[in-house]
């Protein structure tokens, strides 16, 4: 094990504790939304990448926008003006929890039909940080959900650079409703 590998290992599970819940999600109910359910989803199909990363700095803010996208969406969504359909905390979670967390709350969102959430990922004070780490991993996988349209840090009001906005793609359940009540207009 290369020694950089081992110090970012014993850093991240420094301030590992079991945990006495496990749901933190917190879904923000909406007239258009279903209840969700439960959010222990299976980890088997868990695409989310671990090993080798690439640690973000910290002065380096978060942002991703899918090719195709229009730069007015991100623009919106860094001005905070999507609602925030639900939110996961990272907090206090090992690397591990996080991808199962994410992969988990990720999938219930689209399944709901969500398009914006926000994901609190903390701050960390030395690049090399468990909350660092946490947030860069968090920088890969949310580029590996193709339902990620765009991400970028939130306002200082909902955790600033220690959490990021996440606009998801709309469900196809989503485009044939919008479809059908512009359809009914054109009549």
């Amino acid at each position: 094990m290369n020694p950089d590998d081992k110090f970012l290992f014993l850093d991240a599970m420094e301030d590992v504790q079991p945990l006495k819940c496990n749901n933190e999600a917190n879904w923000q109910p909406t007239r258009n939304t279903r209840a969700p359910a439960h959010i222990d989803t299976l980890q088997l199909d868990n695409f989310l990448t671990t090993g080798f990363l690439d640690i973000v700095p910290l002065d380096t803010p978060l942002e991703f926008k899918r090719e195709g996208l229009q730069n007015g969406v991100l623009d919106k969504l860094r001005a905070g003006k999507y609602s925030q359909q639900a939110s996961l905390t990272l907090l206090r979670h090992s690397v591990e929890q996080c991808r199962q967390m994410l992969y988990a709350f990720i999938l219930q969102a689209h399944r709901d039909g969500l398009r914006n959430v926000l994901i609190v990922h903390g701050k960390g004070k030395a690049d090399g940080s468990h909350a660092n780490v946490v947030r860069s991993y968090l920088a890969r996988w949310l580029t590996e959900f193709e339902d990620v349209q765009a991400f970028c840090c939130a306002l200082p009001h909902h955790g600033g650079s220690g959490a990021c906005y996440v606009a998801l793609k709309k469900s196809e359940q989503a485009k044939l409703d919008n479809w059908e009540r512009h359809a009914k207009r054109s009549r």
